[in-house]
């Protein structure tokens, strides 16, 4: 028998030996002991978990306040956008008024409008709501209409 022949039948009682192990450790049972060292504890296994009941005040975690309301109850989300917009190179400016910075940006049923300082508003079809999730921050006040958004916003 070579030495190659040799090698290769230690290493398949090798992995026979540890899939016995590990077979006899998910039964629960003690390791038998073998050529391949000395006997190790058993490692518990844990057991299903039951249901914990909380308090009502845990299970409510993060608090109402706290929580972000579904898409299909929020009419739109706004955010300010201070600096120059640039869009596919170039600089994005009111079409009425030539402001290009300071923007309110309002995303509405995965539409995004720009609205400028001056009140002007238009549709931008080079955004969308991937965009505006991209660039917008945390959600830090519910408004009952728009226009009190934009209020909120200094607009």
């Amino acid at each position: 028998m070579t030495r190659s022949e040799r090698d290769r039948r230690a290493q398949r009682r090798a992995r026979e030996e540890l899939r016995e192990r590990l077979r006899e450790r998910a039964h629960g049972e003690r390791p038998s002991s073998g050529p391949s060292g000395p006997v190790r504890p058993a490692e518990s296994v844990p057991g299903p978990v039951g249901e914990v009941s909380a308090p009502s005040s845990e299970r409510d975690f993060p608090p109402e306040d706290l929580r972000v309301p579904p898409r299909d109850e929020v009419d739109g989300m706004l955010m300010r956008y201070s600096g120059p917009l640039v869009l596919d190179g170039a600089v994005r400016a009111c079409r009425d008024c030539g402001g290009y910075r300071d923007w309110l940006v309002l995303l509405r049923q995965d539409n995004v409008w720009l609205r400028c300082p001056a009140g002007h508003t238009s549709f931008e079809a080079a955004l969308d709501a991937v965009w505006f999730n991209r660039n917008s921050g945390p959600v830090d006040a519910r408004h009952p209409s728009l226009e009190a958004g934009i209020d909120h916003l200094g607009g």
